[in-house]
């Protein structure tokens, strides 16, 4: 079983090698950070976002939650968006959900009445199921949770389109991408479903008013 002293262990080995093949690695990356990236993803520590995409410290600024969502009643994911539109001018944000999911497992499952915060969590799924429950009804059993889970990553990504902070920034000429990808825990391969720019129609009742 992994303990903390061992993580601490691992840390100063993950340091001394590090600075061993660049002794100027910390300083330089202390100085700031200039990610071109946000990667909102799943809580899951079987995906670890530098990991999966082999990225190095300062090139993805990362918030991860259950089934990586975008709620937008959620101010500490709507201040992650924010600080990396604004202020990191990030180029790209991309939504990662994985295959396996357990929170959009338990979303197509009755609600436990021990999990009263997590329900809550949970319902913005039940929605995406209820929004697409003619398709997901029609497909075998044992397809229709990894369906939910590429229509819960999409769906997502329209929801980063329809906030206020992603249309201004577009409207003001910083024009990041919106990308919607699946990871496979089986194969662990990555694969794009949507993309989205700020060429994309929005729906008017989404859309702010200038």
């Amino acid at each position: 079983m992994l303990k903390p002293a061992k993580l601490l262990l691992e840390n100063r080995a993950w340091c001394e090698d590090i600075t061993a093949r660049d002794p100027d690695f910390f300083a330089n990356l202390s100085r700031e950070q200039n990610p071109e990236f946000l990667w909102i993803g799943c809580s899951d520590s079987r995906v670890p976002a530098e990991t999966i995409v082999n990225a190095r410290p300062g090139e993805i600024f990362v918030h991860r939650n259950i089934a990586n969502q975008v709620i937008t009643t959620d101010f500490n994911c709507l201040s992650v968006l924010q600080y990396a539109i604004s202020v990191l001018k990030v180029k790209h944000v991309i939504v990662c959900g994985h295959y396996g999911c357990g929170g959009v497992r338990a979303a197509l499952q009755a609600q436990r009445s021990d999990l009263l915060i997590a329900n809550q969590w949970l319902l913005h799924i039940k929605d995406v199921y209820r929004l697409h429950e003619d398709e997901l009804e029609a497909i075998a059993p044992e397809l229709k949770v990894d369906r939910l889970i590429e229509l819960n990553i999409i769906e997502q990504v329209y929801r980063l389109a329809h906030t206020s902070i992603m249309q201004s920034a577009w409207k003001s000429g910083h024009k990041p991408s919106l990308h919607g990808w699946v990871y496979g825990l089986k194969d662990g391969l990555i694969n794009e479903l949507i993309t989205l720019d700020h060429n994309t129609w929005i729906n008017s009742i989404y859309r702010y008013a200038e």
